[in-house]
């Protein structure tokens, strides 16, 4: 049905469906607008939101680009990010790159084809013009987790360099003295390298044996022996993992070595997940306020929506301790 239908129903104009449908109805008699209203009942018709949206010149659409979906962190962000864009009138539209570094510009042409008012980014940052067709379609961008080198926008992100220290400051106090950061391939992503560089710098200044390892995927033996070794050398051996995902492979190959967290291997993941408390004696975590960074993010594009001109701001937000039992040193 279609807003002709409707006019032709009603026995008015299409104008005066549009008057209606625009809640101008105060320049219609109540007795037109009844039968406008009559009409679209009977026809159950349903305005399109797009069309009137470009009518006023305003989608309401925020385009939020993620380089993978599957990754608790952002779903998380997501949510975060969707509440506060139902709060302010906005809806989001969602595009995963599946770990596709090359699909940054496709999917910036693509919600721009939408009329997305602006975007949050949560990507790998590794498409060079990504940045090039931001600026060139006007949009406002604000980046989540992960910076891109060529693109001047607010950054929203964990305080890196705080989670990592808290995490293995509290490795080290239950008495692991052999610390092992494991993490995805840094392969330019932003908040790989930093986690990763303040691990060393952490056991540099503390003095404290460390070193660190990348997951190459599809090989989880490489874990197994590494973590081996590591028992081998009579030390009480933990592992700080880079992320949720990390989280994961170190469970399935503690679990294929047979070890017990908290006895066999110490172990505090950054990200906090619903099943960290159901492997074995619970998983520490260092939680991400990932709904206030989602709407930290929003926040900051709506500003500049709205018109606010300042620097590119950077905001970083503490993680929180919680620890369980696979951190606690078992007697």
């Amino acid at each position: 049905m279609t807003i002709a239908n409707v006019a032709q129903t009603a026995g008015v104009s299409k104008a005066t469906v549009s008057r209606f449908l625009n809640r101008r109805d105060d320049l219609l008699t109540p007795q037109i607008s009844a039968r406008v209203r009559e009409a679209i009942e009977q026809l159950g018709y349903t305005p399109n939101p797009m069309a009137q949206a470009l009518k006023r010149g305003r989608s309401r659409l925020i385009g939020l680009i993620v380089a993978d979906v599957t990754n608790p962190f952002s779903v998380a962000v997501l949510r975060g990010a969707e509440t506060a864009c139902q709060r302010a009138g906005y809806m989001l539209m969602l595009f995963n790159l599946g770990e596709d570094r090359a699909r940054e510009h496709d999917a910036i042409e693509a919600l721009d084809s939408y009329q997305v008012e602006g975007l949050i980014l949560n990507t790998l940052g590794q498409d060079a013009g990504a940045a090039e067709v931001a600026a060139s379609h006007g949009r406002p961008v604000v980046l989540v987790d992960r910076r891109h080198p060529q693109m001047q926008a607010d950054f929203v992100s964990l305080d890196n360099r705080a989670a990592v220290d808290v995490a293995a400051a509290h490795l080290v106090e239950q008495g692991w003295n052999e610390l092992l950061f494991v993490s995805e391939p840094a392969a330019g992503v932003s908040s790989r390298i930093e986690r990763a560089a303040y691990f060393r710098q952490f056991v540099a200044d503390r003095q404290v044996r460390g070193d660190s390892i990348e997951l190459a995927p599809g090989d989880p033996h490489a874990l197994d022996e590494r973590l081996r070794r590591l028992r081998t050398k009579g030390r009480r051996p933990a592992v700080l993992a880079a992320n949720a995902v990390v989280t994961l492979r170190v469970a399935e190959s503690v679990a294929r070595l047979g070890w017990t967290f908290g006895r066999d291997l110490g172990f505090v993941g950054i990200d906090d997940t619903d099943w960290a408390p159901l492997v074995g004696p619970g998983l520490s975590t260092v939680a991400q306020p990932t709904d206030e960074l989602g709407r930290l993010a929003t926040q900051c594009l709506l500003d500049r929506l709205q018109g606010m001109d300042l620097p590119p701001r950077q905001i970083f937000l503490a993680g929180r301790l919680i620890v369980r039992g696979s951190s606690t040193r078992h007697r």
